[in-house]
């Protein structure tokens, strides 16, 4: 939904999530686990070599992610990364210094930025703050469906075990908690057709802008 607004719009679209999914990767290549448990040490002085950036694929239009000059977009939404990334995204120093590009990212605005403490931490005064929420079930068929498409192997089992787990772990972590913003609007999009909801988003976009008084 925010990649279409973006490209709907002519704004430029940013997936926080894939920067801390990018991290986890990164430490996973890197052996900075200790099982579940990230190596915090290793990591921290790893994270000025850590380089993300956005890239545009021209055959789809779809903003992809890259590490370190390496296009990774396929490989950060595999389980295995899924599976750590709340771990890694509690991680103070980690946050910290994602917050810090992904501010420097927007201070032109023009932007789409998605992700879970955007419009508690990362921008409260944005001018639109979209909270959106589905089942965990609804929320797990969607993702299971993406990753079909992508050839990535899961079961909707697995799938909606790590949705409910992200959640707790990411509304539970003393950093940046996963919360609704007060001035929030909320989207619940269970029940919704993709075109349906890109119409409702536009409309709030318009609302905010303006644009529906031309």
């Amino acid at each position: 939904m925010a990649k279409d607004l973006a490209r709907e719009i002519g704004y430029v679209y940013i997936d926080t999530g894939a920067m801390y999914r990018a991290v986890t990767l990164y430490a996973l290549r890197h052996a900075f686990f200790d099982g579940d448990k990230p190596d915090g040490v290793n990591l921290e002085k790893a994270m000025d070599g850590i380089n993300i950036s956005f890239v545009v694929n021209p055959s789809t239009g779809n903003t992809e992610t890259c590490l370190n000059g390496e296009n990774v977009e396929d490989e950060i939404r595999r389980m295995e990364v899924a599976g750590r990334v709340s771990s890694i995204a509690a991680l103070p120093f980690v946050r910290a210094s994602l917050v810090e590009k992904q501010r420097l990212m927007g201070a032109g605005k023009g932007i789409v930025m998605d992700g879970r403490d955007i419009g508690t931490v990362v921008f409260p005064e944005a001018e639109l703050k979209i909270f959106v929420t589905a089942t965990p079930e609804v929320r797990a068929c969607r993702r299971l469906d993406e990753l079909k498409a992508a050839g990535i192997p899961a079961s909707f089992e697995e799938v909606l075990e790590n949705i409910k787990s992200r959640d707790c772990q990411d509304m539970n972590r003393a950093i940046s908690p996963l919360r609704q913003a007060g001035d929030a609007i909320v989207l619940d999009n269970t029940d919704m057709t993709i075109p349906d909801q890109n119409v409702w988003l536009l409309e709030q976009y318009n609302r905010v802008t303006g644009n529906d008084r031309d």
